[in-house]
């Protein structure tokens, strides 16, 4: 698939865009061909597009963006097209109380390729909307989940007052916001997360987990990586957002996405693969939560089971309810 095609599938089945409708998409250096394919196919639809491009070595811009809510609110349809997600930002969260759509599209790679001739794209929305569907009816019943594994994880969620959603690529209605992870997902309180969980599948825009590796969280926190290669990866990583406020578990995350694949090619491919469940680590604003922080990336793992109060609602990795 080349990157026209996956622009289309966005502007038109995704975002459904309208005639006359204002339609910005906040790029970086990195992505302008990407962004400017997106503008043709929403001009071919007939809005009025605009390409905003901001610099590409900036590794979180949700404080920067926190800044712009007046650009959001003159526009009708709005899509992050950067290296990195904006979806947990202030910015969002007003553009979507006003009535705005918006959708976080994460370009980041890590094989040269754009993510916008991956096969992921193709995944039907109606499949991953039933799933999310099926899978939610389970959760909002209860205040806690718990996710283990045959590796070794043995973790507790706790969700009290906060309800499920998902993301399948659509944002059609005024205050729709969506991503193009396809996934269901919480944000949950924020000082309840307990255990350990093996890492074994990706961790965010660093790529593929090589060697599996051990971490633990206490009171919502992550305290403990175990010193594995890529353990002293994750330390670095985190290190250099300089905010104590990344190691705060922020969201939980359920992948849908069947042609997806959790290989480290782009971390937003990584977190949609059916059969993974993600850690959403830093900030969760626009997702129902009420922690800030510099960032938000996320920590993916393989073949959970997962329950929700007592129910075993996933299998390592199936969906059985």
């Amino acid at each position: 698939m080349d990157i026209s095609k996956g622009a289309k599938i966005v502007a038109k089945n995704w975002l459904k865009i309208k005639n006359e409708e204002k339609f910005l998409i906040i790029t970086d250096e990195a992505h302008v061909e990407e962004a400017m394919c997106l503008k043709e196919e929403g001009a071919k639809l007939g809005a009025l597009a605009v390409v905003m491009i901001v610099p590409e070595h900036c590794p979180q811009l949700g404080h920067l963006f926190d800044d712009m809510i007046d650009l959001f609110s003159n526009n009708d349809v709005i899509v992050g097209a950067t290296n990195y997600s904006l979806i947990t930002t202030n910015a969002v969260k007003e553009a979507i109380k006003n009535g705005k759509r918006y959708l976080s599209m994460p370009l980041s790679s890590n094989d040269g390729k754009s993510v916008l001739t991956a096969d992921f794209m193709n995944m039907d929305t109606e499949i991953a909307k039933d799933r999310a569907l099926r899978l939610i009816s389970y959760l909002d019943k209860v205040d806690d989940v718990r996710v283990t594994s045959k590796n070794g994880t043995n973790m507790t969620f706790r969700k009290h007052n906060r309800k499920a959603s998902y993301f399948n690529g659509v944002a059609e209605n005024p205050g729709d916001f969506a991503s193009s992870s396809f996934e269901v997902y919480f944000a949950m309180e924020e000082d309840k997360t307990n255990g350990t969980v093996i890492l074994d599948g990706s961790f965010g825009y660093i790529g593929a987990v090589e060697e599996p590796t051990k971490l633990t969280f206490e009171n919502g926190k992550l305290v403990f990586i175990e010193e594995t290669e890529d353990g002293k990866k994750l330390k670095e990583y985190m290190k250099h957002f300089n905010d104590e406020g990344i190691y705060v578990a922020g969201e939980f995350g359920i992948g849908l996405n069947e042609k997806a694949k959790c290989i480290g090619r782009s971390y937003i491919e990584d977190e949609s693969a059916y059969g993974t469940f993600h850690i959403g680590m830093g900030r969760n604003l626009a997702l129902g939560g009420v922690h800030d922080a510099k960032g938000h990336f996320d920590l993916v793992f393989e073949k959970p089971n997962i329950y929700a109060g007592d129910t075993l609602i996933i299998k390592e990795g199936e969906i059985i309810v």
